[in-house]
């Protein structure tokens, strides 16, 4: 280049838009993946869940969360609008959740190789000037250079350290411990991110379903889904393949206080599992409400309980029926309950003449019956004297619509129709009857126990205690373990040759206490030569 000939002119930036959205996606990136985002959403996780717990789900209370969305108005259906019903399938839980675990492991995997290296590398050189330390100390012996090194490489036994040789025959030794904190610390996150891992396979491959048993020695045997009264699959399980077994309800008892309030609750069994199936050999077990039964990979829980009044019916023919159905109780300990009891007629072939023929008994059972102005009350949860105010109703009970409708009601639309009359209605103890106009007999026969059951099947319930474990155990090691480093620098032949010059620096590298004390017994054993007792 001449002197008369310009500087060539750097090439102006240019701020494109690809440079632009390269620099937004980075920014985003970096700020998804810091640990403080990770906070956040955690807490956010923490705080979508609480819905989920203070209001009814749809998945495990269909009829009390409409009936809350009827009782609230305005408020219930916007609510439900915006998936508060449905908390853990909502769109806005699973952002956060998958927000969350990105942001897990794009923090982790870096802070991981870094790690890795920081644990393959030595520790740093010692400061040129130990005296600027927060923990410092010094003095002369008159040991010379290599009983003092000695002395340090024994008491730092168990430390991470190296020594260095520095000019003018000076020798340092660099030292550091509390390296596991950390590693409790990654412990920590990863068992974090295992277990939101956990919980969502589970979901996919889980499955809950809930079966009334009568407690007579009737059995629920999980062959498909069709044995359940409400079955509730994750997004992989069709309910074809489920693990069999076989649960045999014997009876069921329960303690109740004098106030009438529940004790406690628990039902003989009898149960079959794997070869048991094929050998027909049957297990005892006693079933309570926080002692399920596990097998074949299935959870049994007893839920609840209740009665089911026994009504016999007689035609005019002769022809008798007996039936025992579930009734559901009114109240939390079956003081009350109420139900229907459906019957067809026998002996009629014409599906018109059928329809204007059945019957449902519905109304109230108490087990323990007293009647106020003819008006029936519950006197306690136990069967002492079990009444029933019942309404017989005749006519269609829309059971050949196909549609599905509840056991413990009559389809209110045929009674509004007409299709549905009541031709009766009476208080009846055991033993007692009503005679219809058709000369029909409805008798009370008493009634039996039955209990709920819960079946829970979840792959990843180990998975999820050992995460959660993990998480402790990690938590603890990053409370308990302080980080630290310690120096140790010695200058042969001090001043005026009076012996070896020793300096001791220190650094914690967290801020909990105690390693004030902890340093300043090293450096007294380090410069005296004498090893202290505790």
């Amino acid at each position: 280049m001449t002197a008369t000939e310009a500087p060539p002119h750097p090439k102006p930036y240019r701020n494109s838009p690809a440079k632009r959205i390269l620099a937004f996606l980075r920014n985003t990136w970096r700020g998804l993946t810091a640990m403080r985002t990770a906070l956040i959403l955690l807490f956010l996780l923490a705080l979508a869940a609480l819905p989920g717990a203070l209001l009814p789900q749809r998945t495990l209370n269909a009829p009390k969360t409409e009936q809350y969305i009827a009782a609230h108005g305005w408020w219930g259906t916007l609510l439900d609008r915006l998936q508060f019903f449905d908390v853990y399938s909502s769109v806005w839980f699973s952002a956060i959740y998958l927000l969350l675990m990105v942001s897990l492991v794009g923090c982790l995997l870096p802070r991981s190789v870094e790690y890795l290296k920081a644990m393959r590398a030595q520790p740093v050189l010692t400061p040129r000037n130990l005296s600027r330390l927060p923990h410092f100390a010094t003095a002369t012996t008159p040991r010379d250079a290599d009983e003092v090194m000695a002395a340090a490489r024994a008491r730092l036994k168990g430390w991470r350290s190296v020594e260095r040789a520095e000019d003018g025959g000076v020798r340092t030794l660099s030292a550091e411990r509390g390296f596991l904190r950390e590693t409790g610390n990654l412990v920590f996150h990863f068992a974090m991110l295992g277990l939101i891992l956990a919980f969502a396979l589970g979901k996919m491959y889980t499955y809950e379903g809930q079966v009334i048993v009568q407690a007579n020695g009737s059995q629920f045997c999980n062959s498909g889904i069709y044995a359940y009264d409400s079955f509730t699959p994750g997004l992989r399980v069709d309910g074809t393949e489920l693990e069999p077994f076989c649960v045999k309800v014997n009876d069921f008892t329960a303690d109740f206080t004098p106030a009438g309030q529940p004790v406690q609750y628990r039902s003989n069994v009898q149960y079959q599992s794997g070869t048991d199936l094929q050998t027909g050999t049957w297990r005892n077990y006693l079933l309570e409400v926080n002692s399920p039964l596990r097998l074949a990979g299935d959870r049994v829980y007893l839920l609840g309980n209740g009665y089911s009044p026994i009504f016999t019916v007689t035609w005019p023919d002769g022809t008798t029926r007996t039936r025992a159905v579930q009734w559901r109780p009114t109240d939390g300990t079956a003081t009350l309950s109420e139900g229907a009891t459906k019957f067809d007629p026998p002996n009629i072939t014409d599906p018109f003449a059928r329809r204007t023929k059945q019957l449902a008994i519905t109304g109230l059972f108490a087990p323990a019956g007293v009647l106020h102005g003819g008006v029936l009350t519950g006197g306690g949860p136990q069967m002492t004297d079990p009444m029933a105010a019942v309404d017989v109703m005749r006519g269609d009970l829309g059971l050949d619509s196909g549609k599905s409708q509840s056991i413990f009601s009559i389809d209110q639309s045929m009674v509004d129709d007409g299709r549905l009359t009541r031709v009766a209605r009476q208080n009846l103890g055991v033993g007692q009857s009503i005679t219809l106009d058709d000369g029909t007999v409805v008798r009370f026969d008493g009634a039996q126990r039955y209990v709920s059951l819960q079946i829970s099947h979840d792959p990843t319930q180990t998975y999820v205690l050992g995460f959660a474990i993990a998480m402790l155990l990690g938590l603890g090691l990053s409370l308990v373990i302080k980080r630290r480093r310690l120096w140790v620098r010695v200058v042969p032949d001090g001043e005026a040759g009076t012996g070896t010059v020793v300096e001791v620096g220190g650094l914690a590298r967290t801020d909990q206490a105690g390693y004030g004390e902890e340093f300043t017994r090293i450096a007294e054993e380090l410069l005296t030569g004498t090893r202290k007792t505790r």
